[in-house]
């Protein structure tokens, strides 16, 4: 079995509009770093009032296996909620790949109104 290197998780937030805030992401979204990202990302939400948009910036994303995608959608989710919009900004193809494959890409690139899937009428 091939052993690839881990590349340590490393947020840095970043207050970019009055109603907006940016989550730098730099290393591997991951088993051992899913539920540090869940919980400063939730914290994010509920500590800066008046948030429409939060930018999640994976240009220096490596990995992201089945706990950071599981992340992120829990995350999307408690956006949704509070009527914040989630977008992942500077994505890469392996990233990409990933939501495509899963099928989550339109539910984390869309709308909070798209949470509870299509409108009918």
């Amino acid at each position: 079995m091939t052993a690839y290197p881990q590349y340590p998780l490393t947020l840095t937030l970043v207050r970019t509009a009055p109603h907006e805030l940016s989550i730098v992401l730099e290393g591997d979204l991951d088993y051992a770093s899913a539920g540090e990202f869940a919980d400063t990302a939730t914290a994010a939400l509920s500590e800066h009032e008046g948030l429409r948009d939060l930018r999640i910036d994976c240009a220096e994303l490596g990995l992201c296996d089945s706990s950071g995608l599981s992340a992120l959608l829990v995350l999307r989710r408690r956006a949704a909620e509070k009527g914040v919009r989630i977008r992942l900004d500077r994505r890469g193809p392996a990233l990409d790949r990933l939501l495509s494959i899963s099928g989550t890409l339109p539910y984390l690139t869309g709308d909070p109104e798209s949470a509870t899937g299509p409108a009918t009428g």
